[in-house]
């Protein structure tokens, strides 16, 4: 699978890049699209109440100035726009009455049920009619209310479709019950809304756009609101946005300077207006202006935190609501309940309308033969002993409710199709409503699918489609979060073209794990990481020889180029804590954690500056640049500040992308190596990343800056401007060397593929691994196996995979012909394409 991120953004203020360059003349602001598919599974870190970060003495190093580069989304697709008044709304900060009293914006009220008392019975009729049976019966209900038509008694006929109607109505309310209990639960929870000075507790459903609201570490917040400020000095905020995308992995977001040192309460934001585009659906976009103090800055999604979002590692956070309600971004993207329809339902609509053509059909022929019988027989209509037109019982001779042969035909036509009615059963339907519930009742108490880690039995949410479960025919799914834990596991390396991957499995620290020693307190890396003794005798060795130096880059690397944000946990040990590493990429929070048990420990980060002690020796780096990692480059950068004053850009990312910019003519056999090294891996199920560095001098330097500077101020097509600085900077690479991290299948996943199987079941996996860590994890899965035969296609345009598609599927059936009893759920012959 596939992760799209953001490209380039740069943070509020950071540190300057060395006293020789020359600071930078305004604040960068950029654009960028954040796009994320990745799922992961629920897991929760620690709040800010057991987590801090680490705290030094103040460093005799400047940190005024800005720092260049890319950090997460400033704002969706291009460069930041203006808003014309005709499609902008104008909010004002901590004002919502002149706010609202203007522009009527909607209230923080939510409504996800799908009836209210007034709207259930017209409305629930509607959706029970669209079965096309239910139209059929009210029809023969109807007729048999016709003197002239009536076969069965009145009463009778509308019985059988009012049970069946109420049986479903009952059910239905039952469900939109639980949704308004859900509602009511949700409006009324409360939340710090400043008044007059100071926050007081205020109901979710009677916040307006315009007011301030505080939100503290592990709430979730009650609507859209830009950041105003946040416990961080430097204005950052972690959040887990995990009930809009499913991602457990904490996301940053960013409070503007201009704000971040206000306190609303003492000083107030009066005059603050915010100018945003009107609510849309798109979660991952935000175009808006803020006008204070004089001061115009630009905001993107990287400054508001939507709706559902949880306030994570961050003691607290202070933003103005600019969405409410329905027009929150996650209520735009929720379209209600849906009414769902099964495929039986879909089937039995379908044979219940072939049937009634049949029966327009049956019944049309007999209305046609009684016809030709009465033209024939007209003249002894009035005596004749089945049919006696006229009547002699009284004096006046009159007729037996004729009405012609025309009308006899039409009336003969109706009492046809309700004698035929039995043709649709009505009962069938009044049985599938009784078994549904049945089937609810079943599933629901089933000891089997009691899940015991969170306490949680089977729910069924909509009775009407409970027979799908046994017509399922292909499962799509992704790999990553889905069939595996994602919780990556470092498991070897390549450096400098040496494979330190032997003995992994007795290589274990007797003391427990590297830690160092900090204000008296043993600090170590909450996660045990096994270390190739090999290579920890070459870092730690006295010589300095080549092999070590790019040893040491390598790992410097490896806790340098990331995202990760340290933060200290306390244990029942007062003498100990562990250090935790956040952030939203698993793959970089098991980096870091390698690195800290090679002796490389990332301490602390700030927005401007890291500091990584090395082998005991504590280190800052000034982070003067950041390139996120993208799905265009596949690879992230940051250029860091030495202490030695040296310039190292450091880069990692996939092989085949990295491969492209490493100069191929220094240390070939290096990279020979590397590139045997990461197939090993790879055939091993392990994902792979690839390490480079580049040293940079002051004029290269000064040469990206300015190219940043024109990319980032630029009015139109500023994320492709952005990405071309980052890819042009990126470039003649020296390889340091390649990673391998596992990413081990949750338990029961061989077993409930190979099930699936079993029962006919076409099961697919999307994965964005190398081919063969994609062949080794479907092996590990079950689902290859060696009786299946491969056809592996690699197409880079649209004929090739056409053309190699038509010999494949061309194999397939000379495959067939030689074994005609080869299926998928047997151990014959299974073909699966891989598209490369």
């Amino acid at each position: 699978m596939t992760s799209e991120r953001p490209l380039l953004q740069p943070s509020p203020r950071l540190p300057p890049p060395l006293s020789a360059l020359p600071p930078p003349q305004s604040e960068p602001t950029a654009t960028a699209h954040q796009s994320s598919f990745r799922k992961n599974p629920s897991s929760r870190s620690r709040s800010a109440s057991t987590a801090d970060r680490i705290s030094f003495a103040p460093d005799p190093l400047p940190r005024s100035g800005t720092r260049h580069g890319s950090r997460r989304g400033d704002s969706f697709g291009g460069s930041q726009r203006e808003i014309s008044d005709e499609d902008a709304r104008l909010i004002h900060v901590d004002e919502p009455s002149k706010t609202n009293e203007r522009f009527e914006f909607a209230g923080n009220s939510i409504r996800t049920s799908k009836y209210s008392v007034l709207t259930f019975l017209p409305r629930n009729l509607y959706e029970q009619f669209h079965r096309v049976a239910y139209l059929y019966f009210l029809l023969i209900a109807v007729l048999n209310q016709l003197p002239q038509l009536a076969v069965f008694g009145r009463t009778a006929s509308i019985l059988p479709l009012a049970f069946v109607l109420l049986v479903t109505a009952v059910k239905d309310a039952y469900e939109d019950y639980r949704r308004h209990r859900s509602d009511r639960i949700e409006n009324n929870r409360t939340a710090l809304v400043l008044t007059n000075g100071e926050f007081h507790r205020k109901r979710w459903k009677d916040i307006r756009v315009g007011e301030i609201i505080k939100i503290n570490a592990d709430e979730t917040l009650p609507c859209d609101m830009v950041l105003l400020s946040t416990s961080d000095p430097t204005g950052v905020a972690y959040i887990q946005t995990i009930n809009l995308d499913g991602e457990s992995n904490l996301k940053t977001r960013y409070a503007k300077q201009e704000t971040v040192a206000k306190n609303p309460q003492k000083e107030g934001l009066l005059g603050c207006t915010i100018k945003c585009e009107r609510p849309n659906r798109n979660i991952y976009g935000f175009y808006a202006n803020m006008e204070f103090d004089h001061k115009r800055v630009s905001l993107g999604p990287s400054n508001i935190i939507l709706r559902g979002c949880e306030l994570k590692n961050t003691s607290w956070a202070v933003g103005v609501s600019v969405y409410c309600g329905r027009e929150t971004k996650v209520m735009l993207n929720s379209s209600g309940a849906p009414s769902k329809r099964s495929r039986l339902e879909t089937h039995m609509n379908r044979e219940t309308i072939l049937l009634s053509v049949f029966l327009v059909f049956l019944c049309s022929t007999v209305s046609v033969l009684a016809g030709i019988w009465l033209v024939t027989h007209k003249d002894e209509l009035d005596l004749s002993q089945y049919y006696r037109k006229k009547d002699y019982s009284e004096g006046n001779v009159e007729n037996y409710n004729y009405y012609g042969i025309g009308l006899e035909v039409f009336f003969t036509f109706l009492s046809s199709v309700i004698v035929f009615q039995i043709m649709i059963p009505i009962s069938l339907y009044i049985s599938m409503e009784l078994v549904r519930l049945g089937q609810a009742y079943f599933m629901i108490r089933d000891a089997r699918m009691y899940d015991e880690v969170s306490n949680s039995r089977f729910q069924c949410r909509a009775l009407n489609i409970n027979e799908d479960l046994g017509q399922i025919k292909y499962v799509f799914s992704d790999k990553t979060g889905t069939l595996t834990e994602n919780k990556m596991e470092f498991r070897c390396a390549s450096v400098w073209g040496v494979d330190y991957s032997g003995g992994k499995a007795n290589a274990v620290d007797v003391n427990g794990g590297y830690s160092i020693l900090v204000d008296g307190k043993v600090l170590k890396p909450k996660v045990t990481v096994k270390t190739d003794p090999e290579l920890v005798r070459l870092l730690r060795s006295g010589k300095e020889t080549e092999e070590r130096k790019h040893a040491r880059d390598f790992f410097l690397a490896l806790s340098a180029c990331n995202t990760i944000v340290p933060l200290v946990v306390e244990t029942t040990d007062p003498a100990v804590r562990l250090i935790d590493y956040q952030g939203e990429s698993p793959d970089e929070q098991a980096l870091v954690y390698a690195a800290a048990a090679y002796g490389f420990m990332l301490i602390e980060r700030t927005s401007g500056h890291i500091i990584i002690d090395i082998l005991g020796e504590r280190q800052r780096f000034d982070v003067l640049g950041l390139h996120e990692f993208d799905s265009d480059r596949k690879r992230m950068s940051v250029i860091i500040g030495c202490p030695d004053k040296t310039l190292k850009l450091l880069v990692k990312g996939a092989d085949n992308s990295m491969f492209g910019v490493i100069e191929q003519f220094l240390n070939a056999n290096i990279i020979r190596s590397t590139e045997s090294h990461l197939h090993a891996y790879a055939s091993l199920g392990l994902r792979t990343l690839v390490v480079g560095i580049r040293e940079l001098s002051s004029a290269d330097f000064e040469e990206w800056q300015s190219a940043y500077e024109r990319a980032n101020t630029s009015l139109f097509g500023r994320s492709s401007q952005l990405r071309a600085v980052a890819t042009a900077i990126e470039q003649n690479l020296r390889i340091l060397g390649a990673s391998g991290i596992e990413d081990r299948l949750q338990d029961g996943v061989p077993e409930a593929i190979e099930s699936m199987r079993q029962a006919g079941i076409k099961v697919w996996v999307l994965t964005g691994d190398k081919q063969e860590t994609a062949i080794s994890i479907g092996y590990s899965c079950r689902l290859l196996t060696n009786s299946m035969t491969q056809i592996i296609i690699n197409s880079r345009t649209k004929e090739s995979c056409r053309k190699s598609l038509e010999d494949a599927m061309a194999m397939v059936k000379k495959i067939q012909a030689i074994s005609p009893l080869s299926s998928d759920t047997g151990g014959g012959t299974l073909l699966k394409f891989l598209l490369g």
